[in-house]
């Protein structure tokens, strides 16, 4: 077994040596700010020059470590050694030629691997897309294809892409879906499953979230019209909630005998990030259609939507496609991400990190009353942050922590509805002493609070 190194003999250690940002980073951060649309923002504007293992190293010579993982992408790292080797083989033969045109085994291939790797032994098929949002977007147009039924049905706190139609997919308002309406119709939201936030307490949430999911569905959709219901099975910019258990099965159940297309969107939970290659296995779910991107190709643009090959097929030849979709370059890059995965055994990697972190978080929410909820399964954690002695959300807590991290060298990224959420998405191959001195930071911040 082969051991990653990250980028070009990348020592893998914090090292803060400016102030975060540094000077260089600002002098980068003016250029952006003349020239980038506003509406692009940064998390941390510190301007990349090497990145790999756990670590991303800044213009000006800061080396932090890694919770964010570019949102779940570089999860074999930010070079591993079989993405580069058969991207770069792949990039001195052809760059494209569009797949529409004139095809080739690269794009054959991954689909081949997904139909491997994908939940179910029924017969699968698939398309690449460049994008998570489209390859939502595309799960919906083969669903309505198939079932030739055009209502959606998706989740509270949901989060499915910034397309037109995936944002009436996504839940939350600012900054994803403010101001750039109309969004296309034939939506519809329903609640989910969240235990924290259950009313009458999580060991209720399960059936009662379901119970009224399905109850909306059939009495304000009607079930015959529904083409897909799309889930993600952990959610991600929601807040990295898990479903209460009991309910994915419940309303996948209902989809299947009233012939709805269950969409899992694995995009942020996909390829070993939670621990299994993907998140709905945990419930032994098996989905109609599973969409994917982010992880899948070592931080190449490519998203996939695979199901079953009757599903798959309904959409008429040259309504599936795209100009760039399933570049040959990104395809290479895919099959050297899904060979070290394989190789690392991540999904072991995943859950190693999940016993460090949780353990150490766990801790930390004994210490400090602020930290409401502790959740997430693999390289997929969060805490939830709220106001002391209640569950009301704490944005304002969530921001100077992740303000405190950024400033000691650790990039860790929020998320949630209400903005209250710290998440930490590290990459795979992380050190696990980097992962404790990232914890280690995390604290102090809580301590500085």
């Amino acid at each position: 077994m082969t051991e990653l190194s990250g980028g070009p003999a990348l020592p893998q250690e914090r090292r803060v040596v400016t102030a975060i940002p540094g000077p260089k980073s600002q002098e980068l951060l003016a250029r952006k700010n003349a020239a980038v649309a506003g509406g692009v923002g940064s998390v941390l504007p510190v301007f990349t020059v090497r990145a790999g293992g756990g670590v991303i190293e800044d213009v000006d010579g800061n080396s932090l470590i890694d919770f964010g993982s570019g949102i779940a992408v570089t999860s074999v790292g930010s070079s591993a050694e079989a993405v580069v080797r058969r991207a770069s083989a792949q990039l001195a033969d052809f760059t494209h030629t569009c797949f529409m045109v004139t095809p080739y085994e690269g794009y054959v291939e991954v689909c081949e691997e997904l139909a491997r790797l994908t939940p179910g032994d029924h017969a699968k098929k698939s398309a690449l897309f460049n994008s998570g949002a489209e390859a939502v977007e595309n799960a919906v147009k083969i669903a309505r294809s198939y079932t030739k039924r055009q209502a959606v049905v998706v989740f509270d706190h949901g989060y499915h892409g910034r397309t037109n139609l995936t944002m009436a997919l996504t839940a939350k308002n600012m900054p994803y879906k403010h101001g750039f309406g109309p969004f296309a119709p034939e939506v519809y939201r329903v609640p989910l499953a969240y235990p924290y936030r259950w009313l009458t307490g999580p060991e209720n949430c399960a059936e009662e979230a379901a119970a009224q999911a399905i109850d909306m569905i059939s009495k304000q959709i009607g079930a015959e019209n529904v083409a897909a219901v799309i889930i993600e099975p952990v959610l991600g910019e929601g807040g990295f909630i898990e479903p209460a258990k009991g309910f994915l099965p419940r309303i996948a159940e209902f989809a299947k005998s009233h012939g709805i297309v269950f969409v899992a969107d694995e995009i942020q939970s996909g390829f070993c990030r939670t621990g299994q290659w993907f998140a709905c296995e945990d419930e032994g779910i098996v989905p109609d259609l599973i969409t994917t991107a982010k992880g899948i190709a070592g931080g190449l643009p490519l998203a996939a939507v695979t199901g079953r090959a009757e599903i798959m097929d309904a959409a008429h030849s040259g309504g599936l496609g795209g100009t760039y979709g399933g570049n040959p370059v990104a395809c290479a890059a895919a099959l050297g991400a899904i060979e070290t995965m394989r190789e690392l055994d991540l999904n072991a990697r995943a859950k190693r990190i999940e016993e460090v972190m949780k353990g150490r978080l766990a801790a930390m929410r004994e210490k400090y009353d602020i930290i409401g909820d502790l959740r997430g399964r693999g390289a997929m954690i969060a805490i939830e942050l709220v106001k002391s002695g209640t569950k009301d959300p704490n944005p304002e807590a969530t921001a100077a922590v992740a303000k405190a991290c950024h400033s000691a060298g650790l990039l860790v990224l929020t998320c949630g509805t209400y903005g209250n959420v710290l998440r930490f998405l590290p990459p795979l191959v992380i050190g696990e002493d980097l992962l404790n001195e990232g914890l280690d930071i995390l604290e102090s911040a809580f301590a500085e609070l």
